[in-house]
């Protein structure tokens, strides 16, 4: 097991990561992946009959991207908590940026804990997911 990561004060900032463009073919992929069947992710025809332009994305496949952008900075082996709240659908073509700052650090019974502000962004700026996690930083 890793140690925590050092050096993480109040207003630290992960480096952005972009994923993207989104394709219905990763739709798909998360789909299998995760068991999430419904059609309005992976069939057109079935998601336009709904009233929807296309098939537009899961929202958890966009918290596992912002997961993965948060734990490829901090670690995986030091999260503690991870907290999302779904804004705004994701389309095909969307590029997302997913972001992170360190809004406060406490210390617990394992050593200091970081809660950071995460946010997933698309190209023109909305927020597609927002969310918060708290990290073991040392």
């Amino acid at each position: 097991m890793s140690a925590p990561v050092t050096g993480v004060e109040v207003g630290s900032a992960g480096p952005e990561r972009a994923f993207g463009p989104l394709t219905t073919q990763m739709f798909v992929r998360y789909s299998g992946a995760s068991g999430d069947l419904n059609p309005m992710h992976y069939d057109d025809v079935f998601a336009r009959k709904a009233g929807y332009p296309s098939v537009f994305s899961q929202g958890m496949h966009q918290a596992a991207l912002l997961a993965t952008f948060a734990t490829d900075w901090l670690g995986a082996e030091n999260v503690r908590r991870f907290h999302v709240r779904f804004r705004e659908q994701v389309w095909p073509g969307d590029v997302l940026t997913c972001s992170g700052v360190v809004a406060a650090i406490q210390e617990s019974a394992e050593g200091r804990l970081a809660t950071v502000d995460l946010t997933c962004t698309r190209q023109d700026g909305s927020v597609a997911i927002s969310g918060s996690a708290d990290f073991l930083v040392g």
